[in-house]
């Protein structure tokens, strides 16, 4: 988390000032945002692996007073505008298309303001993983989702005990009670009460229209901005038949154990 403050800048009001981040995942918060922020991004990873990296930002609910924009050469890309209140709203660039510039807004008075955002580093195929602009709610294919228990941030046996819609953020909550938990990355999934199940929730678009219904599913996906967002989902039976079709083959691509 890095915090700077305009009201260090009151006499200075064109500074600009440079901060470096070497952090994968982290949150930026400017209080009294004037002049500018350069946000530099540098990972502990080798330089060369920089042009297979995303950056995705996802801008604080009550983030005001300050334009971010994409900065490459001198060249300014508006990302979001100052005000644009719009919820839960993920911003991605590829890493080399250049660095965050952000640029203070004029106030009347700032200490009203704060500009914030959270701030993601990931491989580019996760990233498209996740912000998929094609066909977003298309089951996925029996190769799909054998990768998927191999590769996701979490993967469970599991029923839908309800779904809340949220139409304002576009998106579907599933609330899932998980009967086996094979992995998980950080801890999302619960026990809960003195019945010790295992629960949690799982968000997804609401355009893909998921309904509370019968029967167990294996549920797979990544975690984004410390949520768990859904990947595949196949029915548990058909998981079960498409892995043991790819054991007996020997093109399982790892053991989970479906049991």
């Amino acid at each position: 988390l890095s915090s700077p403050s305009g009201l260090t800048h009151e006499s200075h009001k064109k500074d600009v000032e440079q901060v470096y981040l070497r952090c994968s995942e982290g949150s930026i918060e400017w209080m009294y945002p004037t002049g500018a922020l350069i946000v530099n991004l540098r990972p502990n990873t080798s330089p060369a692996s920089y042009k297979h990296l995303t950056v995705c930002i996802k801008p604080f609910k009550d983030s005001a007073g300050a334009n971010i924009y994409l900065e490459k050469t001198g060249e300014l890309k508006l990302l979001v505008r100052d005000g644009d209140r719009s919820p839960s709203k993920v911003y991605c660039f590829a890493y080399d298309q250049g660095g965050l510039f952000v640029e203070a807004t004029p106030q009347q008075d700032i200490s009203r303001k704060i500009t914030g955002f959270q701030y993601e580093l990931m491989n580019k195929g996760i990233a498209s993983d996740l912000h998929t602009v094609s066909a977003p709610c298309r089951p996925c294919s029996d190769t799909e989702v054998l990768l998927a228990v191999c590769t996701s941030d979490f993967v469970i046996r599991g029923s839908i005990r309800d779904v809340t819609n949220e139409e304002e953020e576009q998106e579907s909550i599933i609330h899932v009670g998980v009967s086996k938990l094979y992995r998980q990355k950080s801890k999302v999934f619960q026990l809960t009460g003195e019945s010790g199940n295992w629960r949690g929730q799982i968000k997804t678009l609401l355009e893909c229209g998921v309904k509370p219904g019968d029967g167990d599913f294996l549920f797979t996906g990544r975690m984004h901005f410390g949520e768990a967002r859904l990947g595949c989902a196949p029915r548990f039976k058909d998981f079960q038949r498409m892995y043991k079709e790819a054991k007996d083959k020997g093109l399982n691509p790892c053991e989970i154990g479906p049991d």
